[in-house]
């Protein structure tokens, strides 16, 4: 029930949910993604969305056989495949009468007050405009230690920002289990989580696929950093992004994080 009554709503996207193997988009699941967002809009719903991808696509579009091992190498990956991915998202939304709005964010930004209040009100100017802002790090131009790290702990801090009622985590797995789901075919989901214990951060297993820089561990922690900020969070699969319908539907799906005496 803790999304049934969303109003402004944060969804975050990892690189193993928008790439195929080979680091190429996966236009049909980003499709099938944007009618989802365009119909949580049609609602009356604000969604920003946090997206990955860029790094795992440019390694593509520059035919490396791998992610760069160097910053720069890295940086210049996500150059190129930011474009592109801005670009797909502004061609699929359009599809539904929707426009994107790109911002990019660094680690200082929302860490010096005036410039996180300039961030807050370009946000909440393009949501009152209709428009979808589409989040990523601004990772080309700075170094690895200027950085968040990964975009599951900027979607937290983001939904933070503008006061969301919820963030959305698509993960490749379809939310926190007991144990490794990789490693014990026997694990079992876990539905919902109301405290953060040590036996919650074992089954969260190791860090994220070639494509992206995240895993469940970060998830955890973005989780972590939402619910204490009141924000209710969702980690499901983003192979079936139509489970969104359903989770703002009032049913379970993946798991569900809610922050300490949240009434839901």
């Amino acid at each position: 029930m803790a999304f049934k009554n969303t109003k402004r709503l944060v969804i975050k996207l990892g690189s193993s949910t928008l790439t195929h193997e080979n680091g190429m988009a996966n236009l049909r699941l980003i499709d099938r993604l944007v009618r989802v967002v365009s119909e949580m809009k049609n609602t009356g719903i604000e969604v920003v969305m946090v997206s990955s991808g860029a790094v795992a696509v440019g390694v593509q579009k520059l035919g490396f056989a791998g992610r760069p091992a160097d910053v720069a190498g890295k940086q210049a990956a996500a150059a190129v495949g930011q474009c592109s991915l801005i670009a797909l998202y502004d061609r699929c939304f359009a599809e539904y009468n929707y426009r994107v709005a790109q911002i990019l964010l660094t680690r200082n930004i929302v860490e010096q007050q005036r410039a996180k209040q300039n961030t807050i009100n370009t946000f909440h100017a393009l949501l009152k405009m209709g428009a979808v802002p589409i989040v990523n790090e601004n990772d080309t131009v700075l170094a690895e230690e200027s950085l968040y790290g990964d975009n599951d702990r900027l979607s937290a801090i983001v939904a933070s920002l503008i006061e969301a009622d919820g963030l959305i985590i698509l993960s490749d797995i379809d939310g926190l289990y007991d144990k490794d789901p990789k490693e014990n075919p026997d694990a079992k989901l876990i539905p919902l989580v109301k405290e953060f214990t040590e036996d919650i951060s074992s089954g969260a297993g190791a860090a994220g696929t070639s494509r992206g820089t995240g895993g469940m561990q970060s998830k955890l922690e973005a989780a972590r950093f939402a619910t204490a900020a009141g924000i209710p969070v969702n980690i499901m699969n983003g192979q079936s992004p139509e489970g969104i319908y359903d989770l703002m539907d009032g049913k379970s799906v993946g798991t569900l994080f809610v922050p300490e005496n949240y009434i839901y």
